[in-house]
């Protein structure tokens, strides 16, 4: 049953929040809100988060912690809205703060296998996650704090990628365990990254527009285990997460690695020329402690020859990582006008997320974060979400299971590919890929 929340403590400064006149929005926010008017992603922009805290927890306090974040991030009290004939941030409708105890339940979401089957959550996280957000209206946010068993929590949020991204995740969590534990924030300097953003672009737009020029190809079929994925629409997905041990190649990053392989991968099932689309981080140096969306999605290409060793392969395949990222921050639309909008920009994409800080402590309190949880969704055929801390990497498979019926199989020749390049990265690829 819900429970009453407290009066939370007085509130840390931030940022002021848009006016009524709103902000300019994000190229994302905008590609984003338009791909909702479709009304076909559902649960896709969904980005959930759960902490499972273990302990004598006090639920007021860390209610009261959650109210506080929500004040201290602007960005999750807003919506995006049609205004003066364009599209601004406004203030949207307060953000819940909710608490619920799971009627028959001892069950932690998330640890009931590395598939992390929303099956096994309580009710009230399910309906958390997947509930739909009024994007009109709004919150584009909400908290649940349930109680699963005698000293067992799952604090269950979730907002809408309009708002937030994936390393928000991170700074969010940090917050909370900040403001639970009675810290005092340094306040946040103002932020208008939207304007900032369509500066930034302006000044880049013509070489961009040149680049992709010369490069851009719209991506075909890419074939999995003798399929052909062809879908770039969001879809009803499911997600099988794994764990991967990476040993980087020298001169590469462990990303690089990773990309590296996937291509090799891919090149062994049958694709002479391999496209993955990539997240990549749009985050500028002032925006490093807030939530919001700091990403741009962009095409890698590569062609696999079966004689190149791998080592010689990822270095040639950083290299033109290395060009794309020279305009990470110019949307592909925009370099492209003509450019037909999809869900994503490939079949196959990727998220990479490197964590250099440990878990946040709450006080008094065991404390697992699960970041990789399910959506129920995914954009294009497939995507694989990783997110690579100190405790290794862990990737997050999520497909469409009519295009891609054996996840597991793939995941097995990811990870043995790895294993090998690992040990020899002077293997040739027609060697390396693990076909059998």
């Amino acid at each position: 049953m819900s429970a009453a929340l407290p009066n939370p403590p007085p509130a840390p400064p931030r940022p002021a929040a848009p006016g009524p006149e709103g902000a300019d929005v994000t190229f994302l926010q905008q590609g984003i809100w338009v791909a909702e008017q479709t009304g076909t992603p559902g649960t896709a922009y969904h980005m959930p988060l759960l902490v499972h805290l273990r302990g004598d927890l006090d639920p007021a306090a860390l209610s009261a912690a959650c109210a506080a974040v929500v004040e201290r991030h602007a960005m999750l009290g807003c919506v995006v809205a049609e205004s003066g004939g364009g599209l601004r941030l406004v203030p949207g409708a307060p953000v819940p703060v909710r608490r619920m105890r799971a009627a028959g339940s001892h069950a932690r979401p998330g640890t009931a296998g590395m598939d992390g089957d929303p099956g096994c959550w309580p009710e009230a996280v399910r309906q958390e996650v997947f509930a739909p957000f009024d994007l009109e209206k709004g919150p584009l946010a909400r908290f649940i704090l349930v109680e699963t068993g005698p000293g067992r929590h799952t604090l269950a949020f979730t907002a809408h990628h309009l708002i937030f991204d994936g390393h928000s995740k991170d700074i969010l969590v940090r917050d909370l365990a900040a403001l639970h534990n009675g810290g005092r924030l340094t306040p946040l300097p103002a932020l208008d990254h939207g304007a900032a953003e369509r500066g930034r672009v302006a000044a880049e737009l013509p070489a961009a527009r040149e680049f992709w020029a010369a490069r851009w190809r719209e991506p075909g079929e890419t074939r999995v285990h003798g399929r052909a994925l062809r879908s770039r629409r969001a879809a009803e997905g499911r997600t099988l997460r794994f764990p991967v041990d990476l040993v980087p190649v020298t001169g590469l990053t462990r990303f690089e690695t990773f990309l590296a392989a996937l291509h090799t991968l891919l090149a062994g099932y049958g694709n002479a020329a391999v496209t993955t689309a990539v997240d990549l981080s749009t985050r500028p140096a002032e925006a490093a402690g807030h939530v919001g969306v700091f990403v741009n999605e962009l095409p890698v290409a590569s062609s696999p020859a079966p004689e190149e060793s791998f080592h010689r392969f990822a270095a040639g395949l950083r290299a033109g990582l290395r060009e794309v990222y020279r305009f990470r921050g110019v949307p592909l639309s925009r370099a492209l006008p003509r450019l037909r909008p999809h869900a994503a920009l490939a079949p196959v994409s990727v998220s990479y997320r490197a964590r250099t800080a440990p878990d946040p402590v709450f006080a008094g309190l065991d404390c697992t974060v699960d970041r990789t949880v399910p959506n129920g969704s995914v954009r294009g055929a497939l995507h694989l979400q990783c997110v690579d801390g100190a405790d290794g990497l862990t990737v997050a498979l999520r497909h469409d299971p009519e295009a891609v019926p054996d996840a597991s199989r793939l995941a097995g020749d990811l990870r043995l590919l790895l294993e090998r390049a690992g040990r020899d990265p002077g293997l040739r690829l027609r060697d390396l890929a693990p076909l059998g």
